[in-house]
């Protein structure tokens, strides 16, 4: 077993909402007061997550990304948030978010500017991370913009890490590291878990069907390095849910993508122990888009307590045939069909194929989970499964 980040946190992959994919950097709120990146964002977000189920699905980050700083430090050297954007402060929202049995996620940079040109933390690690703890902040998402070396990129990480756990507070840390070493060296992912819960090895996720596909084949080509690694207290992040997800954040709920691929953002979410961090708009969320990013038995699969991350386990033309253990003995198993035109089609497999032949026998149950819940009925080890599956869409079952 690879040694986890010693903090605590993150026993699960970390739920909830951050505003970058949706909201980007908008700082005019004279022009646009309901999409600026501003405290009445976070705190109108914090009110519908408590209000309208999301908490209680899970969903407890509300998490601020780039751009919410005022252009210089103060006068004492400490970061400090716009004053007409953030007018009560962090420490205000933090209390306010508190309040709603919530948690605040914020954003520095390891450099010395953020990725959109405010102050980094670079010479300022101690010094940041107590203002973050001080301020009551919950949760650091740690950028790699504007580094320098790919030295100073590893102690930049590592130094604050450091600073996290000096503080005193529990403090999740979300860390960009591979992401930034990966087009120069093979990231050391038994050193990054020692310092990160959750890191990003891919590209921001867009609001396409293009944008996911290509995760799920960077995930797929590189899982005999990134599966072993992941557990608790360390997950990779394979970046948002636009119709939903975190550091990969789900973008379920945008307008890029079809139902059927929301759908597969959400399976395989569930199947990669993906941290789940919705960039959306839940104040204007489509009841469907809800009942998707709630639904209480892919949180379930994706919060298993066992904590080992999915794999492809075979590719058949369009397509993908993948597996979960989770605790109990159980399997999650995932048919996602890659055609993008034509009609729903037809996969078939042998149970044999999965755990190893272990899943199901001498037999097995299989209750399928998405698109839509149901009972299949019990299979025996010799069975062959026949799948159909829409396309860009995925089944995901439960055996």
């Amino acid at each position: 077993a690879v040694l986890a980040l010693d903090n605590g946190l993150a026993r699960t992959p970390p739920m909830g909402w951050l505003h970058w994919e949706r909201f980007l950097c908008g700082t005019d709120c004279a022009a646009d007061p309901r999409r600026c990146v501003s405290e009445r964002l976070f705190m109108e977000m914090a009110d519908v997550m408590a209000a309208e189920g999301w908490r209680d699905a899970g969903y407890e980050f509300v998490c601020i990304d780039d751009c919410w700083m005022a252009p210089t430090r103060d006068e004492h050297g400490r970061l400090q948030a716009d004053p007409k954007r953030f007018p009560g402060g962090i420490r205000k929202l933090a209390d306010y978010v508190h309040s709603k049995g919530l948690k605040l996620g914020i954003y520095s940079d390891v450099g010395n500017k953020t990725c959109a040109g405010f102050p980094g933390s670079y010479n300022h690690y101690d010094l940041d991370a107590q203002t973050f703890a001080s301020w009551g902040v919950d949760l650091l998402k740690f950028d790699g913009c504007n580094s320098g070396t790919l030295e100073l990129l590893a102690e930049g990480y590592r130094r604050m890490s450091l600073a996290l756990n000096k503080t005193g507070r529990s403090i999740v840390y979300s860390c960009e590291w591979p992401f930034y070493l990966r087009p120069m060296q093979q990231p050391n992912y038994t050193e990054i878990k020692q310092y990160c819960n959750h890191w990003r090895n891919f590209f921001d996720v867009y609001d396409s069907w293009s944008s996911i596909k290509s995760i799920l084949d960077w995930t797929a080509l590189h899982q005999d390095s990134i599966v072993k690694i992941a557990g608790p207290g360390g997950w990779n992040d394979p970046d948002m849910a636009s119709i939903f997800v975190f550091l990969s954040q789900l973008v379920i709920g945008n307008f890029g993508l079809s139902w059927d691929q929301a759908v597969t953002q959400m399976a395989m979410w569930a199947i990669m122990a993906a941290p789940l961090f919705m960039s959306n708009d839940l104040r204007h969320i489509s009841p469907e888009a809800r009942g998707l990013l709630q639904n209480k038995e892919v949180i379930t699969i994706n919060q298993d307590p066992l904590g080992k991350q999915g794999y492809q386990i075979t590719k058949d033309k369009n397509f993908e045939l993948w597996e979960r253990p989770l605790s109990g003995q159980a399997y999650a198993v995932a048919v996602l069909n890659q055609q993008e035109i034509g009609g729903p089609q037809n996969f078939t497999f042998s149970l044999t194929f999965l755990g190893n032949g272990l899943a199901c026998n001498p037999a097995c149950s299989i209750r399928q989970v998405l698109p839509a819940s149901r009972d299949w009925g019990v299979y025996s080890w010799v069975s062959s499964l026949s799948v159909e599956v829409n396309p860009t869409g995925t089944v995901l079952l439960k055996v």
